[in-house]
């Protein structure tokens, strides 16, 4: 693959990442991520959870909660090595809960040629800081 087209699929996989969190589609969200005891997810206000097992259950908590979320992305950078890819952005989440800002970091890593995600990291912006 050419820089540009690793750059499309990893940028298409970001989004398609969003896309089944906002669908609650948990086969999807799997055939994302990397399925090995290395990945590592933190939602916001929860812990540290480390390998796939605790990932999926994770997500699979999430999609049978109350919550239907809404992201829209702004702020997305994305850096690219021949291996490893990580896309920063902002998650501006609109839910029945209300409404706030994400920062995130999104890791992939190439496996067997296809870019899977790795790490998902969101911390909470104070709304005081938003505008910076």
């Amino acid at each position: 693959m050419t820089q540009e087209q690793d750059r499309a699929a990893v940028m298409a996989a970001n989004q398609a990442f969003y896309t089944a969190h906002e669908s609650r589609d948990l086969e999807m969200m799997t055939g994302l991520w990397s399925h090995g005891p290395d990945v590592v997810c933190v939602h916001p206000g929860w812990p540290i959870l480390r390998g796939w097992e605790a990932v999926e259950d994770s997500w699979r908590r999430i999609f049978h909660g109350p919550s239907d979320n809404q992201f829209i992305i702004t702020n997305d950078q994305l850096n690219l090595t021949d291996a490893v890819a990580w896309v920063t952005l902002d998650e501006n989440l609109m839910s029945a809960g209300g409404t706030g800002t994400i920062a995130a970091t999104n890791i992939f890593l190439r496996v067997n040629g296809e870019w899977k995600i790795v790490h998902h990291h969101g911390s909470p912006v104070a709304a005081q800081l938003r505008k910076l």
